[in-house]
């Protein structure tokens, strides 16, 4: 039997082939035409933009950082530029390799692979990272001619920041550092984030760091055309970077590296002020460091030096180191006692050389007493019990909500750091205080024997030398107060307009012209007759001051003798002054640390100071201790 086709059949099941492959293929290319007019059309805007943004780059353009000079125009930050040998990690294939043929061509040493590596961890994978910096001309050239070897490797110019007075106001300006994510954070919140693309550097500490906004400029972009291969072709446009602006200050760089000379090796610092304007004239903190180290990112055995030195050089003891103020607190609690009408100048009372309340004897460091002792006498001669009587008889909340207006305890707002913790508000007690300050019921109580011993500046007092020195200035202002300030202008780099930052008074505090009379008279009589006598012999001018002398730890009951305690033990010595003391110019307060009785070691850097200011020369040796006024320097 045989096979029978049916042509008719065939015929039909191939038109309905040749029709669903033809339905098909125009579904396919309706398809693909749908596509290509929604590409082309619809999306065409949105894709030309992605192929421009992917042919132009956008490169950020670092803005010159502003310059910061003192009063007299000397320069004590600015910038320099300098080439450095940057490695793209994502470009450069093999790290380890590429550097090491780099060192083969540029000298790179271990302390750069370190910085290297600890600023990658830092960085983000597509960043250029510094593996050299500031290469010499000749470096740049061998590189330039074996460029071609190195992926991912290029030299770029970059700014530099330089401190060219190197440890001197180091504590004031601060230093600068590479960005960290609590930077970042902090720029975010400022909503600064488009101002700081291609910024690798920050303020961290001082001046740099309160003024950063204003220092830091705006920054300028270049558009650039690229191939696929990522590499500039042309530049199509450039928008310029505005530098930052330029600080002037108040202070006086000369009289601050004198200052810090006459520290020496010895803790401790010291706040000058103008009174009239709270400019800050000189702020020591000693010992002090070098903020270059800062610039180029610190290595770890430099920051390990500073963070373990026994001398804790990072702090800044002006702002951040609290004591008790010993015999300076004197004047200022005469001055609360004449406001409040608890005494009057001629009021005496008899000093026996102690006072006893009730089973306790705070004794006075004069045996056998001073005699009768009126106001006048009692700041020149720094006696204890008159000051024992009188806070006994003011209380504690009065001796506070008056030292409290003055400032004590209190921060001043100095333009210094980041924010209002950059600054330590000390101590000053009052029962408020000790009810926040302890948890225990029976901690939280004051007891009346506690405020004995905060007449005499001891006990839970503990201030900084700023707020001392703006308490001493206030009172040499007769009562008005203004915040302590270390910029006078900011300089607007566009225009050369000078913005005054300062001064506008905070705080009158309305005292009587007659009760400041009385301080200002005795506190002259200090430096004439009394415990500061010796350190103002032979002093063309006219001064007041107050001496003081603070322990560090209690002696029990024993009789303090300073070559037999450890030094770090001994008392700190105190000075507050101003000058001249008719119309005074500048008000000063020095704390040595562990340096004994205030006329030994802190009146005679006061002195030199002043000398220098007034005067504009050093006294031959005033800087020295002088033994043979200990004795009566116990009298503090």
């Amino acid at each position: 039997m045989g096979d029978f086709h049916n042509p008719e059949a065939d015929l039909d099941r191939f038109r309905f082939r040749l029709g669903f492959a033809a339905v098909f293929v125009l579904f396919a290319f309706s398809l693909l035409l749908g596509r290509f007019f929604w590409l082309q059309v619809i999306q065409h805007d949105f894709y030309q933009t992605r192929a421009e943004d992917n042919r132009i780059a956008l490169i950020p353009i670092v803005p010159n950082r502003g310059v910061i000079t003192d009063r007299n125009g000397v320069v004590l930050a600015h910038n320099y530029s300098a080439f450095t040998l940057e490695i793209t990690p994502s470009r450069a294939g093999d790290l380890e390799e590429t550097i090491t043929a780099l060192s083969e061509v540029i000298d790179i040493q271990a302390k750069d692979r370190k910085r290297f590596k600890r600023l990658m961890d830092e960085a983000k994978n597509f960043e250029s990272i510094p593996i050299r910096t500031r290469l010499s001309d000749a470096e740049v050239a061998m590189f330039a001619a074996q460029r071609y070897r190195f992926p991912g490797v290029e030299v770029k110019a970059r700014l530099f920041r330089q401190y060219p007075l190197n440890n001197v106001a180091s504590h004031a300006i601060g230093y600068i550092g590479r960005i960290t994510d609590r930077d970042l954070k902090w720029i975010e919140e400022a909503e600064k984030q488009a101002n700081y693309k291609g910024t690798d550097h920050i303020g961290k500490n001082g001046l740099e760091q309160h003024y950063e906004f204003e220092l830091h400029g705006e920054t300028g972009y270049e558009e650039v055309e690229i191939d696929a291969g990522g590499r500039a072709l042309r530049s199509l446009k450039r928008i310029p970077p505005v530098s930052g602006n330029n600080l002037s200050l108040t202070l006086d760089a000369k009289l601050q590296e004198i200052t810090e000379q006459a520290f020496g090796d010895r803790k401790g610092s010291l706040v000058a002020i103008e009174p009239s304007t709270g400019g800050i004239l000189a702020l020591v903190s000693n010992p002090t460091y070098d903020p270059n180290l800062f610039v180029d990112g610190i290595t770890p055995d430099n920051w390990k030096e500073l963070n373990d030195h026994p001398s804790k050089p990072m702090i800044n003891r002006a702002i951040n180191g609290a004591y008790p103020p010993g015999s300076t607190f004197k004047p200022f609690m005469a001055l609360a006692a004449l406001e409040m009408g608890k005494r009057t100048p001629g009021q005496a009372i008899s000093d026996p050389g102690y006072f006893n309340f009730g089973n306790h004897q705070f004794r006075d460091d004069k045996k056998g007493g001073h005699g009768m002792v009126d106001m006048y006498k009692s700041i020149v001669h720094s006696c204890d019990t008159y000051y024992y009587i009188l806070a006994n008889d003011m209380g504690i909340d009065n001796i506070a909500k008056f030292m409290g207006a003055l400032g004590l305890g209190q921060r001043t707002g100095i333009d210094l750091g980041k924010d209002d913790l950059s600054e330590s508000k000390g101590v000053l007690p009052s029962q408020e205080w000790k009810r926040q300050r302890f948890k225990k019921p029976e901690q939280q109580k004051w007891y009346a024997g506690e405020t004995i011993s905060i007449g005499i500046g001891q006990g839970y007092n503990a201030y900084t030398p700023i707020q001392l020195a703006q308490a001493t200035a206030t009172l040499a202002n007769n009562g008005v107060m203004f915040r302590p300030h270390l910029v006078r202008h900011i300089v607007d780099t566009k225009t050369g307009e000078k913005r005054l930052v300062e001064p506008k008074p905070i705080r009158d505090l309305q005292l009587k012209a007659q009760n400041i009379e009385v301080i200002r008279r005795a506190l002259v009589g200090v430096n004439k007759e009394g415990t500061g006598a010796r350190a103002f012999a032979g002093a063309p001018y006219e001064a007041a001051g107050k001496t003081g002398t603070a322990q560090v730890y209690s002696l029990k009951g024993a009789q303090y003798k300073e070559g037999a305690i450890k030094k770090e033990l001994r008392d700190h010595a105190l000075f507050i002054a101003y000058a001249p003391a008719d119309k005074p110019t500048i008000a000063l307060a020095v704390l040595v640390e562990n340096g004994g009785f205030g006329a030994q070691s802190a009146a005679p850097i006061a002195r030199m100071v002043i000398d220098y200011y007034l005067l504009g020369k050093l006294p031959a040796g005033a800087a020295k201790d002088d033994p043979a006024a200990i004795e009566e320097e116990h009298e503090e």
